[in-house]
């Protein structure tokens, strides 16, 4: 396991990124003086996004499905609880963008080659009202894993 999203496992068989990218910011609000540098005060947290890109071969890896599970959590609108492999954990995060360019068609139509972006972005750890629920295919998984 690379790392989970709630329920959602990136790993080889769903959606093993090859990149992870991640931004955090500090806001800083200014005030302009005469004759001075403007004065700076820190305000707080600003953003902080993770984005994680890589290719998908669905032959091998996972396909559109698991894309659009991703999907289906962003529809919620909710947020989830981010765990890396190693046990780091990062907090709630979001599910904010998930792109992907198919190239390399087989006769039906099915891509052999899915490169993918999906932007997460972190939410206030204090809001579990925020958690999501299982989406539909994620509890189906997880029934088909333990039966």
């Amino acid at each position: 396991m690379l790392m989970a999203l709630g329920m959602f496992v990136f790993e080889t068989l769903t959606v093993p990124y090859q990149e992870l990218k991640r931004i955090t910011e500090w806001r800083h609000a200014s005030q302009s003086r005469v004759g001075d540098r403007p004065a700076y005060q820190f305000v707080g947290p600003g953003a902080d996004t993770i984005t994680l890109t890589g290719t998908l071969l669905p032959s091998f890896t996972g396909g559109r499905l698991s894309l659009d599970e991703l999907r289906e959590m962003a529809d919620q609108g909710s947020a989830w609880p981010l765990v890396e492999g190693t046990g780091r954990q990062y907090g709630l995060w979001v599910v904010t963008r998930v792109e992907e360019t198919s190239t390399h068609f087989f006769r039906d139509g099915a891509a052999e080659k899915i490169d993918f972006v999906v932007s997460l972005e972190h939410v206030d750890d204090q809001r579990t009202d925020l958690i999501g629920r299982l989406t539909l295919s994620a509890a189906a998984r997880l029934a088909g894993a333990y039966a």
